[in-house]
């Protein structure tokens, strides 16, 4: 089983990433998928979470209306486009696998996106 991010990297304020998150080792379809992220001294916390089929997608308050999830089923990786982008969007950001229901639960090792003038 394998999620591995990539796409992240120093960006500008007000500037996009997309983050992308390929997963292989399991029915990607079956699993409901979101992306975390962890700043320096903060714990970790839910950015966006979407359900297995693609559909429901919710967001943290501080990242509604700038962050869109989507999912590619047939490619299985999830994305994250992060736009507009604050000093306090820098962490690490972390994709996780959860199929619901069975307790099955991958994450991925996380990809850096720092923001910064």
């Amino acid at each position: 089983v394998q999620l591995v991010e990539s796409g992240g990297g120093l960006v500008q304020p007000g500037g996009s990433l997309r983050l992308s998150c390929a997963a292989s080792g399991f029915t990607f379809s079956y699993f409901a998928m979101s992306w975390y992220r962890q700043a320096p001294g903060k714990e970790r916390e839910l950015v966006a979470a979407i359900t297995s089929a693609g559909g429901s997608p919710n967001y943290a308050d501080s990242v509604k209306g700038r962050f869109t999830i989507s999912r590619d089923n047939a490619k299985n990786t999830v994305y994250l486009q992060m736009n507009s982008l604050k000093p306090d969007d820098t962490a690490v950001y972390y994709c996780r696998a959860r199929r619901i229901g069975y307790g099955v639960d991958y994450w991925g090792k996380g990809t850096l996106v720092t923001v910064s003038s």
